[in-house]
């Protein structure tokens, strides 16, 4: 009978990953996927239960609610505008290193603006034709805003980090310092091989284009201030953590308020305007990013009510040696596959991180290294949102995109590895 059950969770998991490849709503199929499997082990209240207490977790809606109406503001207020136009004119500068560069500015970029897509919007609105522009060739202006996608694990307000402090019981920025490393240097090495790649396939400059959408604008006049606004509460959070400035050491959520009354007072933006956009960008982060964890959540109660987990767990116990790999490789491939991380990188948390000393390693490492992965396979899928996007402005295709990210995700994937597993 248990071998029966453990079955029925294989067979549900490829569904899960077929309904997802079609691009069915993530949530919608996690949910159903965990309702059915807890129905099948004749404990469907399982399911409910965990639905109901996952849907008030305080501190990961302050944090992931919070960052995500300050993005809206700083859309509103056009702060974003004025920070990557601040960079777009280091960009000038960069010669010979534009591709790499490009990667890491974009990656500084999207620490500030979390929303991977979003991000990849706003940035390769002006980066993809500056490079462009500047000789790089389409599919590699595109594959270097892309490649610089997975700056938000640095964001104390991304989904995944809070998730990860509260299954170690540490806080959120401890969870950032303790992978920032890892993903510094992935992303060190990624740029760097693209822009190898770039300079081996002669992409990197002589390219010139007659398109008008590739024309560059220089009348935007860049307020300094107004880009600043971008990081305040990042600085406000880095000088209370550290303990530098004691009187800063504050939530995400009040960093983000404080953010966001500097940024109406500044710009001097309609205060409704502004309160309206905040709230919805709440709104927004709730069903959107909440809802997929929530989902998530009852998904694997369906899994450990089918005995599921237990078995993958005592696998892991009987093979320490595999849980690294497991929470590397698993996250990686599934968000290849489905163009997003966070369904698996959730999913395993979930289901196995808080286990990790069990399995020789620290629950916080297990969990970025699980979240990292996500991201790092999101940035080679041709099906992810940020690749759509960055494809679409420079008008080429997307799996041509992602034949030129995949080796440095790859190799920047070994690097994470290296650094939080071994």
């Amino acid at each position: 009978m248990e071998t029966l059950k453990v079955l029925i969770a294989l067979i549900t998991i490829v569904g899960v990953v077929y309904f997802l490849v079609k691009k069915y709503d993530t949530k919608l199929v996690l949910l159903v996927a965990g309702v059915f499997m807890a129905t099948v082990a004749l404990e469907p209240m399982i399911a409910f239960d965990s639905f109901a207490k996952r849907m008030t977790t305080g501190g990961l809606i302050q944090s992931i609610c919070s960052v995500l109406g300050f993005a809206a503001v700083m859309k509103i207020t056009e702060c974003d505008k004025h920070l990557i136009n601040l960079l777009a004119g280091l960009l000038k500068k960069a010669g010979i290193f534009l591709v790499p560069v490009a990667t890491l500015l974009t990656f500084a970029i999207n620490i500030a603006l979390p929303s991977a897509a979003g991000c990849a919007a706003a940035v390769g609105s002006i980066f993809i034709p500056l490079l462009i522009y500047s000789g790089v060739r389409p599919v590699m202006a595109a594959a270097a805003v892309f490649s610089g996608t997975y700056g938000s694990m640095l964001n104390p307000g991304l989904s995944h980090n809070p998730f990860i402090a509260k299954l170690a019981g540490i806080s959120v920025l401890d969870v950032i310092d303790n992978h920032k490393l890892a993903v510094i240097a992935s992303i060190v090495i990624a740029s760097i091989v693209l822009g190898m790649l770039a300079i081996y396939l002669k992409e990197h400059k002589g390219y010139v284009s007659e398109d008008e959408d590739f024309k560059i604008s220089t009348d935007f006049k860049v307020n300094p201030l107004f880009a600043f606004i971008n990081i305040i509460p990042l600085i406000i959070l880095i000088l209370g953590f550290t303990g530098t400035v004691p009187m800063l050491k504050m939530g995400v959520a009040q960093a983000m308020l404080i953010g966001i009354f500097v940024a109406v007072i500044l710009t001097r933006t309609n205060p409704s305007e502004v309160s309206k956009k905040f709230f919805d960008g709440m709104g927004g982060a709730y069903a959107n990013i909440l809802g997929i964890i929530i989902t998530a959540t009852v998904f694997v109660s369906g899994l450990k009510a089918l005995g599921a987990v237990d078995v993958f767990i005592d696998f892991l116990i009987s093979n320490p040696n595999l849980a690294g790999i497991g929470a590397t490789v698993g996250p990686f491939l599934l968000a290849i596959v489905v163009g997003s991380g966070d369904a698996a990188a959730f999913a395993f948390n979930e289901a196995v991180t808080p286990h990790a000393e069990s399995l020789g390693m620290k629950i916080q490492d297990m969990g970025s290294l699980s979240a990292i992965s996500g991201a790092i396979g999101r940035t080679m899928s041709p099906l992810a949102g940020a690749v759509i996007v960055c494809a679409g402005f420079a008008k080429v295709d997307t799996i041509d995109v992602v034949k030129r990210t995949a080796l440095g995700m790859i190799l920047g994937l070994v690097s994470v590895y290296v650094l939080l597993a071994m």
